[in-house]
C-alpha cells in the first residue's frame, strides 16, 4: 500500500499552514497546536524542512516559520522527499534495490520503476498552493464522504 509517512503528513499539513498564514510567519507551537500534532515531533519536521531549505526559521519573540519560497514553487514531492527520502514503490526502487535477490530476474522491476515515476511525476506537478486553494473540510466525516465519492 502507498501512503504518506505520518511526518510527511504533518509536514504537510505545517506547509499549507504557512502558505495560508497573512502575515506568513507561525511559530510551531501554534501549529502544533491547531492542528494536534506534537511539539517536539512537529519541531524535527519544520527544522528538517529548514536544513532542506523549504523553510525559514526566524528566532525570538516575533520569531518562527515561514516558506523558503512562494507556495507555487514548492511541490508535494518536495516536502515528502525532504522528511522520507526517495520515494520508493518497491524494494528495487531505492538504494539498496540492488542487493534484492530477486532485481536479476524481477520481471516487473522496469514497469514497477515506470509507476514509480509516474507517481514522483504527480507528486512533482502539485504544488502547496494547490493544497492551499483546498479549503479545509468543516467536519471530518465529511471529509471521508468526499473521499469515498473520487475513489
Amino acid at each position: 500500500m502507498l501512503r504518506l509517512s505520518k511526518k510527511a503528513d504533518y509536514a504537510l499539513i505545517a506547509m499549507k499552514h504557512l502558505a495560508l498564514r497573512r502575515d506568513g510567519s507561525s511559530s510551531a507551537r501554534e501549529i502544533a497546536g491547531l492542528y494536534d500534532i506534537p511539539i517536539e515531533l512537529l519541531a524535527k519536521i519544520l527544522q528538517r524542512l529548514v536544513r532542506r531549505g523549504l523553510l525559514l526559521s526566524q528566532q525570538g519573540t516575533r520569531g518562527g516559520y515561514q516558506l523558503a519560497r512562494v507556495p507555487s514553487l514548492i511541490s508535494v514531492a518536495d516536502v515528502i522527499q525532504a522528511i522520507d527520502g526517495p520515494v520508493t514503490v518497491t524494494a528495487c526502487s531505492s538504494s539498496e534495490g540492488t542487493h534484492c535477490e530477486q532485481f536479476a530476474k524481477c520481471n516487473v522491476r522496469d514497469p514497477l520503476w515506470r509507476v514509480r515515476e509516474r507517481i514522483l511525476s504527480a507528486l512533482g506537478e502539485c504544488t502547496i498552493a494547490e493544497l492551499a486553494a483546498d479549503p479545509p473540510p468543516t467536519d471530518p466525516a465529511e471529509h471521508r464522504a468526499v473521499l469515498h465519492t473520487h475513489i
